[in-house]
């Protein structure tokens, strides 16, 4: 797994000289001076009424010392509505929703078959003790502890504050070297009364890996007519390009953005044999060039039942999984979820609003769907139910004798019996995408067709220059999803991180 510097993130704040920065989300402070890292950062939403559940993992990498998560929350939250949870749910959450690679066999054109017309059916419905506690604030500051608990091995507090200044600078004195440019970040939320979750970690209590802290991902939910996410936070450090990746699960109900642009990813496109080794480049392009040609739209990746997917790069997910991630605090959350992925990514300047989230009617596409006359779906289309996903295909003509006089080409399926398949042929996720090497595919000559909503020509160069073909940079958050091809899925920006100060040692 490749390791992202967040060195210039650090000599932001401190007087070291600055080094480029890439991929991060949020700031991390190391009082130290040494590197840090944040490596696998993944966030997912359930959200049924006015309720949502925040799911996240973040793995740390760097020095072992204390260090917190600050993420604006609309209410004050209580020791029950906070748990952390087990790792492997959220590998499951990526590799479902991650755009898929697929491979089909022509079958034998002479082969006889009942006459039968082909629809995918819809899904089917279902129904303490802190161990080190901050200081009171300064009442001349403006800021209240509204709550404190312990949670595993983290140590929370939930903060109110009358203004940012008093809020950026009671962090300063309590030892959270946070970014000089961290106030006017904090300002919108304290004037639209947000509170904030501190979750700092107690060191003693986690288990270090090769210098990683496994760290156990934390869950929360609230009440709140609104359903967004705050993004802002996250560019105090931002000097590059950010890729940012929101699941959502909801009973019944696919979601897209209220206050950004929406587009699907282009999708049921068939490829070349050379997509196998480097599909998580392919992918990659073909995003940059949907961004380039939708500039500031968030892309739609994904809205399927989450207990169903077809076809399956790896496990569904299970009644257990649905329960870990909020189904137990949620109406209604004992099945029937759609899963909707939503996927952006941002220049230097960053995203100018954080997400807001709103209720979007089904679609489909992505599917081994054909009409009458054989042509496969294209686009994404509304429909009554969920069946959308980015997908695409190797196809292997038959090669086989043709003994009929009226063979019917273009019927696809597995591999022929006897085929060694050992070779990793099974569909395949693009995960790890924003760490797909850049500017080294032609997109034109990948495809064996055009692309018109992107202006992509087959054979033919992409009109307006090149996409983006540089490092990604801005928020680092790698999410190592099941049977990946190279590339990714991240989360930038969700939360802001603060390391705590080193305390000196006497001399």
């Amino acid at each position: 797994m490749r390791r992202i510097g967040l060195a210039a993130a650090i000599a932001a704040m401190t007087l070291a000289a600055p080094r480029a920065a890439e991929a991060f989300c949020g700031f991390y402070i190391n009082g130290a001076g040494g590197e840090m890292f944040n490596n696998a950062t993944q966030v997912v939403l359930m959200r049924e009424g006015t309720r949502t559940v925040l799911s996240m993992q973040n793995n740390y990498q760097g020095p072992p010392q204390d260090f917190a998560m600050v993420i604006p929350v609309p209410v004050v939250l209580k020791e029950g509505d906070v748990k952390t949870l087990p790792k492997d749910v959220f590998a499951k959450v990526d590799a479902m929703s991650s755009p898929r690679l697929v491979e089909y066999w022509e079958e034998d054109p002479c082969r006889v078959e009942p006459e039968r017309k082909y629809r995918m059916a819809p899904p089917m419905m279902a129904g303490v003790d802190m161990a080190e506690s901050a200081a009171e604030p300064r009442k001349d500051l403006g800021v209240k502890i509204e709550a404190k608990f312990a949670v595993g091995e983290y140590n929370v507090l939930i903060l109110s504050a009358r203004d940012s200044t008093g809020l950026d600078t009671w962090l300063r004195q309590e030892k959270y070297k946070i970014p000089p440019a961290a106030e006017p970040l904090l300002r919108p939320y304290v004037e639209g009364g947000s509170k904030f979750f501190v979750a700092k970690v107690d060191p003693k209590k986690v288990r270090f890996e090769n210098g990683q802290a496994m760290l156990s991902p934390l869950r929360f939910h609230y009440d709140h007519d609104e359903f967004g996410l705050p993004i802002r936070l996250g560019m105090a450090n931002s000097s590059g390009v950010q890729d940012l990746i929101v699941n959502i699960l909801a009973p019944g109900q696919r979601y897209e953005l209220a206050n950004y642009k929406n587009v699907t990813i282009p999708t049921n496109l068939d490829v070349k044999d050379e997509v196998r080794t480097r599909f998580g480049e392919f992918y990659a392009a073909l995003f940059d060039r949907t961004v380039q040609a939708n500039p500031g739209a968030i892309v739609t990746e994904y809205a399927w039942d989450a207990s169903s997917c077809d076809p399956c790069p790896g496990p569904t997910l299970d009644d257990n999984d649905f329960l870990l991630l909020g189904a137990d605090v949620v109406a209604g959350g004992e099945g029937g979820h759609v899963l909707t992925r939503l996927h952006a990514r941002y220049g230097k300047d960053g995203a100018p609003n954080d997400l807001v989230f709103r209720k979007a009617g089904p679609i489909v596409g992505g599917r081994e769907v054909r009409d009458e006359r054989q042509r496969l779906e294209e686009r994404a289309k509304a429909d009554d139910y969920n069946n959308f996903q980015g997908r695409y295909a190797i196809r292997h003509a038959w090669t086989g004798p043709i003994t009929c006089d009226k063979p019917v080409r273009g019927r696809w399926g597995g591999p022929p019996a006897g085929l060694d398949i050992a070779d990793g042929t099974g569909p395949k996720a693009a995960t790890n995408i924003a760490f797909a090497p850049r500017g080294k595919v032609q997109l034109p000559n990948l495809v064996k067709q055009d692309v018109p909503e992107i202006g992509l020509k087959q054979g033919q160069p992409l009109p307006g220059g090149a996409a983006f073909t540089g490092k990604p940079q801005g928020c680092g958050c790698q999410s190592g999803g099941a049977g990946g091809a190279a590339g990714g899925a991240l989360f930038a920006g969700v939360l802001a991180l603060v390391l705590r100060r080193r305390r000196r040692l006497p001399g």
